[in-house]
């Protein structure tokens, strides 16, 4: 005698035992790179990107509040100037780095320091910092990138260019070596002027601890349900930031974006490590607009 049981019935019984599925062992995620030429380089000498290859007003280092703290109608961040250039950033309490806009001192944060002036980090203007993640053709060229992220121990996703074997062996996180404009030449002959976005989504769980971490260069922003959470400006060495989301203002159980806007404008290195306990879903990619 066969016996049938239905896929309804399996997922009734499960759901009273309380089974759930496994969380997976990797995240693929598939964004946008676009490759820019730098600003001393170019058929006429001087073609290149004014953004990238620059040093800022007030020098390298990191920047913050050039960024508006809301993301634009189009999706993407919004120019806005006038930024500081960090002498030491916030901190929690545990001395974790953590971004000014989430800085809160009744939870024992420390506030962050500014140096003198203010400075756009070698952003040239608005119109320039437009061209990052939207289209322009004869100025960039878009490259699709699929990050894998890999689960921990702890429970915890990590994409890491230091333990992934391609970049082990480029050295750095370079995602699209000899492709778009091609590498420029000098030492190292690599190609690293490119920015990358990521646009995903992911469901809030108030007793999850959940957070997102980022080490790397050159600037970073994050964007969880279109907020500024990490402001990682300017072109600096590896640098940290994380966000704890009990922080932000959001319900149990709902989902919400996380945009991820990165930069990579100056030679000699190349670092991007990300960790998080978020089950990240690619939410949908913007067009960038096109070429015309």
């Amino acid at each position: 005698m066969q016996t049938f049981i239905s896929v309804t019935t399996i997922t009734a019984v499960s759901l009273m035992l309380g089974i759930t599925n496994p969380p997976p062992d990797t995240i693929e995620l598939t964004g946008t790179v676009r490759d820019f030429k730098e600003r001393s380089t170019g058929s006429g000498g001087g073609d290149g990107h004014p953004d990238f290859e620059v040093y800022p007003s007030k020098g390298y280092g990191q920047y913050c509040k050039n960024i508006a703290t809301q993301l634009g109608a189009d999706g993407n961040p919004v120019f806005i100037g006038g930024g500081k250039k960090v002498r030491w950033q916030c901190t929690d309490a545990n001395y974790q780095p953590i971004c000014w806009t989430v800085y809160d001192a009744s939870l024992g944060d420390h506030n962050i320091r500014y140096r003198n002036g203010t400075s756009t980090g070698g952003i040239e203007s608005a119109d320039t910092f437009n061209q990052w993640y939207n289209d322009v053709e004869g100025v960039n060229i878009n490259i699709p990138l699929t990050l894998t992220l890999v689960r921990q121990q702890d429970g915890s996703y990590v994409f890491d260019d230091t333990d992934d074997l391609y970049y082990q062996q480029l050295g750095g996180f370079f995602p699209i070596e000899n492709q778009g404009w091609g590498n420029p030449g000098g030492s190292p002959d690599r190609n690293f002027h490119f920015t990358f976005e990521l646009h995903t989504e992911f469901t809030y769980n108030e007793d999850g601890s959940q957070y997102f971490q980022f080490i790397g260069d050159d600037d970073v922003w994050v964007f969880i349900n279109g907020s500024l959470v990490i402001d990682l400006g300017g072109i600096h060495g590896a640098t940290e930031q994380n966000i704890d989301i009990s922080r932000l203002d959001l319900e149990d159980g709902e989902t919400y974006t996380l945009d991820f806007f990165f930069a990579e404008r100056h030679r000699t290195q190349s670092n991007f490590r990300f960790q998080t306990n978020l089950e990240l879903q690619e939410a949908d990619l913007p067009s960038g607009g096109g070429y015309d």
